[in-house]
């Protein structure tokens, strides 16, 4: 495995494996690997000749200073686990090797980018599409892949390809959990042992809006009782819990309105904010 640093450089070596007609797969993160990386990395290591994996906090997204800086940073380790997984390249770059100059791109992505993660983070949809436009024209890929956890993010992803003409392939991948349920992200080493304990109610709760559906008369009955069930967690603070179509992510005020529907939630425990998501029928 080659870490590389330079735009250049990473280019300059990609560029010979498509000449010899090898396949290459990207898989971008901000580091701080998990179990949910990695199912990724294996996906993409199954299904291409050459893998390419980032790791780079990206300023950009961040609308919380403090969140930027809380960020885990564990880039020895993550180095390890690529090389583990069978990692061909690891591109490391600075914030200046990426952000030459201030960033001045701005997308409109619609009402895709107007509710959930979008409402409640301003600006951070925008700074999600520059780096991974930069990332994808960087790389070149065949295929990049993208954990479906971060549900917004991925309709966002293929909206851009769509807006900027990428010829890439996006590739979800379904949401990696620990055996409780909950979630794998990279925030979850920053909750406290009390908090990890009482993280796994939301993969419960939403888990148990799924089962009851047929008792449910509107999505909005739905969420009322979520967020019901949520404040009777001590711990668990939520701040949206929305019944969307999942295409649009436009929030539905009837059953019938759409035959693809997603359930999405964010929830502070804590300090730490996590999101996840469940699929209501499709």
């Amino acid at each position: 495995m080659k870490a590389i640093g330079k735009i250049d450089q990473l280019r300059s070596e990609l560029k010979y494996h498509r000449q010899q007609q090898k396949s290459i797969g990207f898989v971008p993160t901000m580091g701080a690997l998990h179990q949910g990386h990695l199912d990724l990395i294996s996906k993409a290591r199954e299904q291409n000749d050459i893998l390419v994996c980032s790791i780079f906090v990206n300023p950009v997204q961040f609308n919380n200073e403090e969140d930027l800086n809380n960020y885990p940073r564990t880039l020895v380790e993550d180095l390890e686990k690529l090389e583990k997984a069978g990692c061909d390249y690891v591109f490391t770059p600075s914030v200046p090797e990426m952000y030459p100059e201030p960033v001045s791109e701005n997308y409109d992505f619609g009402d895709l980018e107007k509710v959930m993660e979008g409402k409640f983070r301003p600006g951070h949809f925008n700074g999600v599409a520059v780096v991974v436009r930069k990332l994808l024209e960087i790389t070149e890929p065949e295929r990049a892949y993208f954990g479906e956890k971060d549900y917004q993010q991925l309709q966002i992803i293929r909206k851009l390809v769509q807006i900027a003409g990428l010829d890439v392939e996006i590739k979800p991948v379904e949401i990696s959990r620990e055996v409780d349920g909950l979630a794998r992200s990279s925030r979850n080493a920053r909750l406290k042992p009390r908090e990890r304990e009482a993280a796994p109610a939301i993969f419960r709760i939403i888990s148990q809006a799924r089962e009851k559906l047929q008792q449910f008369e509107s999505p909005a009955d739905m969420r009322n009782w979520g967020l019901k069930e949520m404040q009777k967690e001590s711990l668990l603070e939520p701040e949206y819990f929305e019944i969307v179509d999942m295409e649009t992510l436009a929030p539905i005020g009837s059953w019938d309105e759409t035959s693809r529907c997603i359930l999405c939630v964010a929830v502070f425990i804590g300090k730490v904010r996590l999101i996840d998501n469940i699929i209501l029928f499709s």
